[in-house]
């Protein structure tokens, strides 16, 4: 199937692949060849993608995921390749978080940065 991810910044990737994980507000959710067609909102989150030369990690900042056909378009509100990401960057920001976290439970803002800080530094372990 044909893929294309692309964030506000960049195409991160164009190309054949056979199979697509990304996590949706609803949940994890798997693509293949001829799926059904299908809207959603994508949360933060880890994506990989099946590409003919191998696995593509990325870390996804929500967005939303479109199959229709035999393609799978993701419009990420911010995402990172895992050459992009800045381990020391994304640990100091989870800090941070956890510190706004510490000071204020029910800051929102704090959450989603943490969990960002955290799926950038599990997708680039994955790398």
């Amino acid at each position: 199937m044909q893929v294309e991810l692309v964030s506000p910044e960049a195409v991160l990737f164009s190309g054949e692949c056979s199979q697509v994980v990304t996590r949706t507000v609803e949940g994890d959710v798997a693509f293949l060849d001829n799926h059904a067609p299908f809207i959603g909102a994508l949360d933060i989150g880890q994506t990989q993608l099946w590409a003919n030369d191998g696995v593509v990690s990325l870390a996804i900042n929500g967005g939303f995921v479109e199959v229709s056909g035999n393609s799978v378009t993701i419009l990420s509100d911010g995402a990172l390749a895992v050459e992009d990401i800045n381990v020391e960057e994304a640990q100091s920001d989870l800090q941070a978080a956890e510190q706004a976290l510490n000071a204020d439970a029910d800051d929102n803002q704090a959450a989603n940065a943490k969990k960002w800080a955290e799926t950038r530094i599990q997708v680039s372990s994955a790398g």
